[in-house]
């Protein structure tokens, strides 16, 4: 199999190479391999073996990356959990995925994980002698946990034979070899910062530097200093990394390209960031249940801005009608996906599974065209989701929270623009008769449960929230109110 024993094959290719760096670290080819076995010593001795799952809530570090690959040497699986989530959060993400080990840095008071682990008690133990467990190409690699219509994040079943495909689309799709160097700036707990930014090259045999926080007045610091050759990242960074002074005039040589992703960007940003960097920009699109991307703009050929590019090979786009039939061409209707990419489900998820994986086909609810060339152009996307600086907000996760306060009859949560983030969440509620709360207890409320991006900046209270021709919430005429 091609990622159980990558940290073996690459010390064997070369152990001196540069492998995995951090802020603080940075390893080799050798090291790289001798942490991921001390790693997995430390796995084997709590139990840890094929078919369990191994829960990964750090930070941006190299103790991520070799937690990934300890887990699956010993036949585990991995599920990466946002290190900001509140504690509720983060306990249900580990309760339902079954998580045996919990790898973190921060105190941890939710009693549903067996053994928690902490990076440095990763390290402090003799390295592994044994030889990566066997796994299948069907093994579960990667339970990703992705937010729901229904209120509560459902988790995406990856398995070994979509992250070999994938990562062999993303390496095909940019020519990427040994001497291509990944910034990953991206957060590690999204499959974008797994695949794209990491994996893929280190299969290439490149490297990969994992930055901590992002900070554009930095950022390209890190590049010149690194000679990176590629990055990743979402329109708000690229609005950030625009409108830096003018005297900043970065060595951008070794970039070969950068990656836009997770939201919809403009043509004038895109435009703006290429023409000031030099740093040709490719538009692309995908999903957690994708493994990552399906489509993407030709890095060595027409670039289509206002599109997010061709499939992947590999990969077939259609899009389907109000029935499930093929769209006639040109037009509009909802983005399906196929390919050895597409998840194998949900977990424990059999009705939403079946609704969305439909005779092979995964039904993004995104809708979109394909132009004349075969470019997907999304219009729209699913009917509720919000996209704030590349992060996905789910209302109805939001309107559970609120729901909770006896006082409240309705509540409604709609996408805000905002010229940073691309959007943000804003909340309208209406309340029972003779009920009495301030938007400032509302907010109060929510801030125990929500992360702080998922929580609404705005809290509008009216007499009752419009309601459309067949009695339900009107959130189109609510976003407009807000527009």
């Amino acid at each position: 199999m091609t990622l159980p024993d990558l940290p073996d094959r690459r010390a064997a290719a070369a152990p001196t190479a540069p492998a995995l760096a951090d802020d603080t670290v940075t390893l080799n080819n050798a090291d790289l391999l001798d942490r991921v076995r001390r790693a997995a010593t430390a796995l084997r001795g709590e139990g840890v073996g094929a078919s369990d799952v191994v829960a990964i809530m750090l930070p941006n570090t190299v103790a991520f990356v070799v937690s990934l690959f300890a887990a699956w040497r010993v036949g585990a699986a991995a599920t990466p959990i946002n290190p900001s989530l509140t504690p509720a959060e983060a306990g249900y993400q580990i309760s339902d995925a079954g998580a045996k080990v919990l790898i973190t840095e921060q105190a941890v008071t939710d009693a549903s994980v067996a053994t928690v682990l902490s990076p440095a008690a990763l390290f402090d133990t003799e390295p592994d002698v044994a030889q990566p467990n066997p796994i299948s190409s069907d093994a579960l690699a990667l339970l990703i946990y992705t937010s729901g219509t229904t209120g509560r994040p459902k988790g995406v079943l990856l398995d070994h034979a979509n992250l070999d495909a994938m990562c062999a689309m993303v390496i095909a799709a940019f020519a990427l070899t040994a001497a291509d160097h990944s910034l990953l700036i991206l957060p590690l707990f999204h499959v974008n910062g797994i695949v794209a930014g990491t994996l893929s090259p280190l299969l290439a045999g490149g490297q990969a530097t994992v930055a901590g926080r992002f900070g554009a007045q930095t950022f390209f610091d890190r590049v010149e200093a690194g000679r990176a050759t590629y990055f990743s990242a979402v329109p708000t960074i690229y609005t950030m990394l625009c409108d830096l002074p003018a005297e900043v005039r970065p060595d951008t040589s070794s970039v070969r390209f950068a990656i836009c992703g997770a939201a919809p960007a403009s043509v004038e940003l895109l435009t703006r960031f290429e023409t000031r960097y030099g740093i040709p920009i490719v538009e692309g699109y995908g999903l957690s249940e994708g493994s990552c991307a399906s489509t993407i703009n030709p890095l060595h050929g027409p670039r289509k801005a206002g599109t997010v590019g061709p499939p992947l090979p590999g990969q077939t786009i259609r899009i389907a009608d109000l029935d499930g039939a093929p769209a006639p061409h040109g037009t509009a209707g909802e983005v399906l996906i196929s390919g050895p990419n597409v998840m194998r489900g949900y977990l424990n998820r059999p009705e939403e599974t079946a609704r969305t994986l439909v005779d092979g086909w995964l039904h993004t609810g995104d809708i979109g065209y394909l132009d004349a060339d075969g470019y997907l152009v999304l219009v729209d996307r699913a009917k509720d989701m919000i996209i704030r600086g590349g992060e996905n907000i789910y209302p109805k996760e939001i309107e559970t929270v609120v729901y909770r306060l006896p006082e409240i009859a309705e509540a409604a949560v709609v996408g805000r623009s905002n010229p940073l983030y691309g959007e943000e969440p804003v909340l309208y509620v209406a309340l029972n008769s003779g009920a009495r709360i301030s938007a400032d207890d509302i907010s109060e409320h929510m801030r125990a449960t929500l992360s702080k991006y998922k929580r609404p900046v705005a809290i509008t209270i009216l007499d009752q929230l419009p309601k459309n021709a067949v009695g339900k919430i009107d959130k189109p005429a609510l976003r407009r109110r807000d527009s």
